[in-house]
């Protein structure tokens, strides 16, 4: 099996990342300059970034021939903002998107999340889901769950049972059951198909099971953590030299196959002392569970250039404070 980071897109992380320490980006007053080197800045206005982008493509198995695609973006510092924690139930819309919505489009409340519908792939770009003590314990079980079709969708534009019959595929969570055991009504709503993405089969029972174990346990140590998950559609160079977007479709209704997939995990930090950002970009393919996690962290403007998602400004309105972990 080629190695994760040379499949479809080359994800310029390589081995040492695991050794590369934690990049922290923080904010002062405003009007401030940040104290340590951040990963979301830039240089003057006009001028180029000093640093390539994460993400660049070659022919696969091949090193980047070009400089990355992704560069940076600037983050301006804002003043400190101490919000109340919302006292509503554990996945009330109101406290889902304490910050913000990452893009704007089809809008779609659910008990346990909110997502943004994207009818030409027949799944989401984003879920967002919040968990804490309180989602992860309850009487929701999920043999009382089945997956089905979405009704709120057009037919045109859904995904159903039979397009994922016989593909090779799993029915993927993005916003994983197990989740959000609150509710027997919270965690069937994670069973609609417009919550699912085509996954393999071996990254959905090993790494990513892994990624969405790891999301629960941190809530043991931070109040509450906020995942937005969703799917990539990464290009690659062919022997052209050209760069194109090619994914598989899924039955009668061509439900998108992602290439890849993010998770992006905003850590509230006890007593408002701030907001640690974690980032993680997983390809869609079997990966060696052996491989740690932090393999796959990932600056946060990587993932908010491939999708056309916006985070880091919604989280720079509510604190002042923002770590950017990209190795541990």
């Amino acid at each position: 099996m080629a190695p994760w980071w040379r499949s479809g897109v080359t994800l310029l992380l390589g081995a040492g990342l695991g050794a590369a320490g934690t990049r922290i980006l923080s904010t002062g007053a405003r009007g401030e300059e940040p104290q340590t080197p951040g990963l979301l800045s830039t240089g003057a206005r006009g001028e180029e970034p000093q640093t390539p982008g994460l993400l660049s493509t070659g022919a696969r198995g091949e090193e980047p021939q070009t400089p990355g695609l992704l560069s940076t973006v600037p983050v301006l510092p804002v003043p400190r903002v101490y919000a109340s924690e919302l006292t509503v139930s554990p996945g009330a819309p109101a406290a889902v998107m304490k910050y913000g919505f990452p893009s704007l489009a089809n809008i779609k409340t659910r008990e346990s999340y909110i997502t943004s519908y994207d009818p030409r792939t027949r799944t989401a770009s984003w879920v967002i889901e919040r968990l804490n003590s309180g989602t992860l314990k309850g009487s929701g079980d999920r043999k009382y769950c089945e997956f089905r079709e979405d009704d709120s969708v057009h037919a045109f534009h859904r995904a159903t049972n039979q397009d994922f019959r016989g593909s090779g595929f799993d029915r993927g969570h993005l916003a994983a059951a197990a989740n959000h055991k609150w509710s027997q009504k919270a965690m069937e709503d994670t069973f609609y198909l417009s919550n699912v993405a085509p996954q393999n089969p071996h990254l959905n029972q090993n790494t990513w099971n892994n990624l969405e174990k790891l999301s629960r346990s941190l809530t043991h140590r931070y109040p509450n953590v906020y995942v937005c998950t969703g799917p990539l559609y990464l290009p690659r160079q062919e022997a052209d030299g050209k760069l194109y977007v090619r994914y598989q479709v899924l039955g009668r209704n061509h439900v998108a196959v992602p290439t890849h997939f993010f998770k992006v995990l905003i850590l509230e930090q006890p007593d408002g002392r701030g907001v640690e950002l974690r980032s993680y970009v997983l390809p869609n393919e079997p990966v060696d569970e052996k491989l740690p996690l932090e393999r796959f962290l990932v600056p946060i403007e990587t993932i908010e250039r491939a999708s056309g998602l916006l985070f880091v400004p919604n989280i720079m309105k509510r604190t002042s404070s923002l770590q950017a972990i990209t190795s541990k």
